[in-house]
């Protein structure tokens, strides 16, 4: 068929774009349901396209659609949306119909993912046979191919990809709500499409197809010259070696749970290669994809389900070997379900985990990135067992199964490189904060588990084994994406052998090159100890914390309601956020401690080594550092800080005594002054400085009493001071120093009260105001002496 935009002008298409503009959803949808069922496959092939666009938006982004990732259950359009994006409803309907005439609908090669695009710009065919058997060949070259994909694959390439596309959200909105619609929808098409129980619900329209076209084995550098030739279906070249007219009807509907599963994963995950996750180490090479939380939440929920639909196959069929099965005894569904963690995702997902680790922010959004990597590595969480269904944090004796330690074994880098990665990441965490410690705790506990250690203990041994376990084998006898070779391979080209599966997990995903460290080894386990002592420290930190709120709390003054507490608003505890405070704080201390438990269970440090770390930190010593500014350098500036002062302040070690440091008298207008009287008092005061700062500084330059009595008055000693303590250009300090009238303090509502007061009280005695004002300067004057006499004194004492 030619591509839509060759066809004639669609009349239909002209009516419903006008309409797109005029008419709500709700009248929108009704109009479409009726097209779709009146109307041939000839005209909506027309305007099917753009009704694809309408509803994910376009993939530049320019278009936004129906916001699906806006779209939320509170949403009066929320229900109609549903029903008609639904598997079976008329969007579906509208997929099948076409779906049986075997239209093509193009599109450009610039919007797959990096290593699929940059593969076919290099002539070599994709890794995935999803693309196979789809590029179409203009006259222009290869940098303007495009993809002729078939009314499903678009349609879900278009819906895929919705997620990726960048979106400006209206203010006020964000996209990782798990909730939205486009979630809802992710999680309806899997257990459509991917059922753990029963089979898929077979297409309302015939179809020709039966199946996705897949090429033979092929070396990876295998160019375009050579391609063309037609190929069994992907399942159906491994359990039917010949088409059959008789087939299973559930061998020809399969294709849509294949296809639909290698759109997202292409989509979604693979967007690095081994190669660009090298390149990605360097710090001049620039990111070519950023996933963001509300990307990360769907891909977790793909995790969930694909574990739930693989641990759904029969006992019996899931205990016994691959080769004792016989292709008459499976449906396509069980093989499907036997392969699909293994050979569709680990790989992409491997790379992509990784990526996040290294790159992802140092914040509480890690969570998601976390979860997912949690969900992967504990598939015995989703295998439909109704016991212990809650989750239970109490519950640390639930022990792994036995029958897990062929996964831990095949996915040995999930567990130990990543675990690797996460080590590196926390050690440069604000584990005083809460959620971070929630983190470090979540982790621990999900290792802790029972059985678990000893499984990995055993992969690595198995990976461990002797090089001439590989080379008495054939080479690369095992057949993995990055090769060509298709997901579901034959069975005899499967080695058994548990050591062969091992090393070959390793090498495919790491290369033949890659340097393994145990996780149990001598270096890691030193790194384990640096973090429980890093653990160790945020614990006395938050202890700290608590205590130093705890006497600002029991300081303030009944005054304070009125906001006349203290007037320096820099006075509060800067190594803390308003969130790590009380029952925070707590909260911390609980995971943290949970953590330093399951750690040691985990690498087998028994409770004396575990003490004497601690102690080593010393409280006392711990205390005077506190007091001791981060390690820094001079510069020509001021201070500059070095690598290990920024790591004391992340972990809570040192900190700088943070305050305002620019001119006292420009300070923001607190809430407990007077905003008119600030600014009339400071051009006052501006003024008498500039007239008569040379006098003010020559006076309070003089060491007798009169120099004292002016420095009282003129400057602030104790600004300077403070200001010493954090790090502040010369300029800056200098510009501080200098003498000055500031009227400021005249301005505050508690001085203010006093005055009244005094008022009042003068006014009780018969004084006039005149008198109570010359009382008041004159009370003023005696103490300005007596701290101009004393005030050496008082200091040193």
């Amino acid at each position: 068929m030619a591509a839509p935009t060759l066809q004639q002008p669609s009349f239909l298409l002209a009516n419903l774009k006008a309409d797109s503009t005029t008419k709500p959803l709700l009248q929108r949808c009704q109009d479409l349901v009726k097209v779709i069922d009146e109307y041939p496959a000839k005209e909506l092939h027309l305007i099917f396209p753009w009704l694809v666009e309408s509803v994910f938006g376009s993939l530049d982004g320019v278009i936004a659609g129906w916001n699906l990732r806006l779209l939320h259950s509170r949403s009066t359009e929320y229900n109609i949306a549903m029903e008609f994006l639904d598997p079976s409803g008329p969007m579906m309907k509208l997929v099948y119909k076409l779906q049986a005439e075997e239209y093509k609908y193009e599109i450009p090669v610039n919007y797959l993912p990096g290593p699929v695009k940059a593969s076919i710009q290099e002539g070599v065919l994709p890794d995935c046979p999803l693309f196979h058997n789809k590029l179409q060949f203009p006259l222009s070259g290869l940098l303007s191919l495009n993809l002729a994909l078939n009314p499903f694959e678009f349609y879900m390439f278009n819906f895929a990809y919705s997620l990726i596309t960048p979106k400006s959200y209206p203010q006020g909105h964000h996209g990782s709500n798990t909730d939205s619609g486009y979630f809802v929808l992710v999680d309806t098409y899997l257990k459509y499409f991917l059922p753990t129980e029963g089979s898929v619900p077979p297409s309302p329209f015939s179809d020709s197809r039966g199946s996705v076209t897949a090429p033979s084995p092929r070396s990876p550098s295998v160019s375009f010259a050579g391609y063309g030739v037609h190929s069994p279906s992907l399942l159906k070249h491994h359990i039917f070696h010949q088409p059959s007219v008789n087939a299973d009807p559930a061998a020809q509907e399969i294709w849509r749970s294949e296809t639909l599963l290698q759109m997202f994963v292409e989509i979604w995950l693979h967007h690095y290669s081994l190669e660009m996750y090298q390149k990605l180490q360097s710090p001049q090479v620039k990111e070519p994809f950023s996933p963001t939380e509300e990307h990360v939440l769907v891909v977790r929920l793909l995790v969930k389900h694909l574990h739930a639909f693989s641990n759904s196959l029969k006992p019996e069929q899931l205990s016994s070997s691959p080769s004792a099965h016989s292709h008459t005894h499976n449906s396509p569904l069980e093989e499907f379900k036997r392969v699909v963690v293994q050979r569709f995702v680990q790989q992409k997902l491997y790379l992509f985990l990784q990526h996040c680790f290294s790159h992802w922010p140092l914040d509480a959004s890690f969570r998601a990135v976390l979860e997912t990597w949690l969900s992967y590595i504990q598939p015995w969480r989703y295998t439909g067992d109704k016991i212990n269904p809650l989750p239970d944090q109490n519950n640390q004796n639930r022990t792994v199964p036995d029958r897990w330690a062929s996964f831990v074994q095949e996915n040995l880098l999930m567990y130990t490189k990543l675990f690797q990665v996460f080590l590196n990441r926390a050690v440069r965490t604000d584990l005083v904060n809460a959620k971070n410690a929630l983190m470090i705790f979540r982790v621990a506990k999900v290792f802790s588990q029972p059985n678990l250690a000893e499984m990995i203990q055993t992969g690595e041994q198995l990976f461990l084994e002797p090089e001439h376990v590989l080379h008495h084998r054939q080479p690369r006898g095992y057949l993995t994406p990055s090769q060509g070779g298709s997901y579901l391979s034959p069975r005899q080209r499967v080695v058994t052998d548990t050591v062969f599966r091992v090393k070959s997990h390793v090498y495919a995903l790491e290369g033949q090159d890659c340097q393994y460290k145990q996780m149990f080894g001598t270096e890691l386990r030193g790194a384990v100890l640096k973090l429980i002592q890093i653990i160790a420290q945020a614990r006395q930190t938050a202890k700290r914390i608590s205590d130093h709120s705890v006497e600002v709390a029991s300081s303030n003054s009944f005054l304070s309601w009125f906001g006349m507490g203290s007037a320096d608003l820099n006075n509060m505890y800067s190594g803390a956020e308003p969130e790590e405070t009380g029952e925070c704080v707590k909260k911390t201390h609980e995971f943290l401690d949970r953590a330093l438990e399951n750690l040691c269970q985990i690498f087998r440090l028994n409770p004396g080594q575990l003490t004497q770390l601690i102690s080593n930190l010393g409280s006392s010593q711990d205390d005077v550092n506190y007091q001791q500014l981060p390690d820094c350098v001079q510069g020509e500036n001021g201070l500059i800080l070095t690598d290990l002062g920024r790591t004391q302040i992340i972990n809570g070690l040192r900190r700088f005594d943070i305050r305002y440091q620019g001119d006292p008298e420009l300070q923001p207008i607190r809430s407990y002054e007077n905003a008119l009287m600030v600014r009339l008092l400071f051009r006052i005061s501006s003024l008498v400085n500039e007239r008569f700062g040379r006098h003010m500084n020559a006076l309070c330059s003089r060491p007798d009493f009169l120099g004292r009595l002016g420095r009282h008055y003129l400057a602030n000693p104790d600004w300077t001071t403070r200001l010493r303590k954090s790090p502040v250009t010369r300029r800056t300090l200098e510009r501080t120093r200098q003498p000055r009238l500031s009227l400021r303090p005249l301005a505050s509502y508690r001085t203010l009260l006093m005055l009244l007061l005094l008022y009042l009280f003068g006014a009780l005695l018969s004084l006039g105001p005149v008198s109570s004002t010359l009382l008041i300067l004159t009370g003023a004057l005696v103490c300005g002496l007596f701290m101009a006499l004393l005030g050496d004194k008082l200091k040193s004492h």
